[in-house]
């Protein structure tokens, strides 16, 4: 195992710097098994695992220009899909990853230093990561296809994806602590994920859609995503729909309600 050579006043357990450095170490080590045991057991599949995501936009881009559909909103197909994809599949592959994390990290909490909360962020890091480059790569294919990915608020946008990525890390920790007790809940969850997908405004535009059904896929959080995004894209979308602090009172509720429920049921997880 590597060592870390620490400052004289690093090395005292009870100063701050010593508990961070240790933290620091642990959440390496973490991230490290990770990439191990989910990326082929290399440091190039954190790339490949990237492009999952990736190749699922591009295989629903594909088949609807086959099929000669036009935007449902804007000038181009391509760029519409790719404002409701980029925020669903991000909410929906980093919340599920984050959901059987611990179940597989498990062993790992044979050893003192490490706690379920290292296993959990050290797996939110590596997927906040992945869902980055997913984007990157995703904006970079279009501008090469000859597409327009930039957005008409680059500032909205980016409040709309570090959204998207609270409220996909909250979700994934409530449900991570939950799975450590119910491990089947980690396949009812992918499964519920699918009526997430449909529901979230990825294919279609809620403001043609009656009002009464609108309003009621509204109250998905996922949907808040995909308008933010949209609203921040297209300059004449209508922003109706959107709500902010919904979306927001989701993730930071959701992440504050796993961390609690971690912290009041750790012992139980442990003998379980």
């Amino acid at each position: 195992m590597t060592t870390y050579a620490y400052p004289e006043k690093a090395k005292d357990p009870t100063t701050i710097r010593y508990a961070l450095a240790q933290k620091t170490n642990v959440m390496k080590a973490v991230m490290l098994r990770d990439m191990r045991t989910r990326f082929f057991n290399h440091g190039l599949g954190f790339l490949v695992v990237s492009l999952w995501p990736l190749g699922h936009m591009f295989v629903l881009l594909l088949i609807y220009t086959m099929m000669g559909r036009k935007s449902p909103f804007g000038d181009s197909l391509n760029v519409f899909f790719l404002t409701g994809l980029i925020p669903t599949l991000t909410f929906m592959y980093v919340s599920r990853f984050m959901s059987y994390s611990i179940i597989l990290n498990k062993p790992m909490l044979a050893f003192p230093a490490v706690t379920m909360i290292d296993i959990v962020f050290a797996r939110a890091f590596l997927e906040i990561i992945a869902a980055c480059l997913t984007a990157f790569f995703a904006f970079s294919l279009l501008a090469l296809m000859g597409e327009n990915p930039y957005p008409f608020d680059i500032v909205e946008a980016a409040y709309a994806f570090l959204a998207t990525l609270l409220l996909a890390v909250g979700i994934g920790s409530l449900c991570g602590v939950i799975s450590m007790f119910f491990e089947f809940f980690v396949t009812l969850y992918a499964l519920f994920l699918i009526i997430i997908y449909i529901s979230s405004g990825t294919l279609f535009v809620a403001a043609s859609m009656p009002s009464q059904l609108a309003e009621a896929l509204a109250y998905n959080p996922v949907f808040q995503c995909v308008e933010w995004m949209r609203s921040a894209y297209f300059e004449s979308y209508s922003r109706h729909y959107v709500d902010k602090g919904y979306l927001l009172s989701w993730g930071a509720g959701s992440l504050c309600l796993g961390l609690l429920l971690e912290r009041l049921l750790r012992r139980r997880m442990l003998e379980g």
